[in-house]
């Protein structure tokens, strides 16, 4: 048959390579976070990855950002891994604004768009529950309960309207979720710290700096005295766990205080601050990638999920002028922001 003929034999060339199975030991700790990028995240998440570190377009990040947009105006399609299927969430909102945000675009016809969805799925207070029921049951993480009624939520409500005040957005919507978003953060008692962390950006985006500073010095003293954050990663099993999260699912000084700009960097001394950054570029694995500490619950999630903790662990360690090509050598590199708690 053509194609069948046999040919001459071809003379023996050299073994192909194979790949390695590990990164080289030499290679830095950036670029074994970009190998790891490659190998697991989504086109969003390399995209993202391209732009703050590789200095790629952010055109391009616009465009895979736009295929989770709904043409109700939300974005879903699970952009936040936890909540899968292609209803648009608060959730996957308080996402996309933050990569908009990044890339300087939280702006223009698209956020007036997107506001007027939230308006149709907030709650009659004015804000947004965790999660909007849907006509059908796509699956969900476990501890982001889906029920037919939900009341507002601090978690997702707060770092949108945070997101939309920094940047200047005015839109009717914003007027009631600003004002549950103050009525929460000043009166938590027992706060969970996921919500701690929905009031800090809040807060960092508030139009009202001296009662948002005055809000944060009270929720901050409220982390401290509850032992919501690790303040000494070596003896981190004396603190409590998340309620309702994974074993050995805690927060750290850095996952409030993302940047040294923010109100929660306050709550912590420099000491505490570098032993915590200390721990977290500690925490890259063999593979180049961050863990996720929360409960797995779906290989899907749990594998979306790792590619976008590293991104948020290389950007969190660059705000600190921790470069992740060059290691913070035996404490040497100073710590911006305040360094007395309040």
């Amino acid at each position: 048959m053509p194609g069948d003929e046999a040919s001459a034999p071809a003379p023996p060339g050299p073994a192909a390579p194979s790949a390695p199975s590990t990164p080289p030991a030499a290679s830095t700790p950036l670029a074994r976070a970009e190998r790891f990028v490659w190998l697991t995240a989504r086109v969003l998440e390399q995209r993202r990855f391209a732009f703050h570190f590789l200095g790629g377009a952010p055109d391009a990040v616009d465009a895979a950002l736009g295929s989770y947009l709904g043409e109700d105006g939300g974005y879903g399609h699970a952009l936040d891994p936890d909540l899968r299927g292609p209803l648009s969430q608060p959730l996957h909102t308080a996402y996309a604004l933050r990569i908009l945000d990044a890339l300087g675009r939280c702006a223009g016809q698209r956020v007036e768009r997107l506001c007027r969805h939230l308006t149709r799925v907030s709650t009659p207070e004015g804000a947004l529950p965790l999660v909007v029921p849907g006509p059908r049951d796509y699956p969900a993480a476990p501890y982001h309960p889906v029920c037919d009624d939900p009341p507002g939520s601090l978690l997702t409500t707060g770092p949108v309207v945070g997101v939309l005040h920094r940047n200047r957005i005015w839109h009717a919507w914003l007027f009631r979720a600003t004002d549950f978003c103050w009525e929460r953060v000043e009166t938590l008692r027992r706060p969970h710290p996921y919500e701690v962390r929905g009031a800090v950006a809040f807060l960092d985006g508030a139009p009202d700096r001296a009662r948002a500073a005055a809000a944060a010095d009270r929720l901050g003293r409220l982390v401290r005295e509850r032992r919501l954050a690790v303040l000494e990663p070596d003896r981190r099993a004396e603190y409590p766990a998340v309620p309702g999260g994974a074993p050995g699912e805690q927060l750290f000084p850095y996952d409030y205080a993302r940047r040294p700009e923010s109100l929660a960097r306050g709550w912590f001394t420099d000491e505490e601050m570098r032993r915590s950054l200390d721990f977290l570029a500690a925490e890259q694995q063999p593979d180049g990638g961050w863990p996720v500490r929360r409960r797995a619950w779906a290989p899907g999630s749990s594998l979306e999920r790792r590619p976008i903790a590293t991104l948020e662990a290389l950007l969190t360690l660059r705000a600190y002028g921790r470069p992740p090509e060059a290691p913070d050598e035996a404490g040497g590199v100073s710590l911006p922001g305040p360094g007395r708690p309040r």
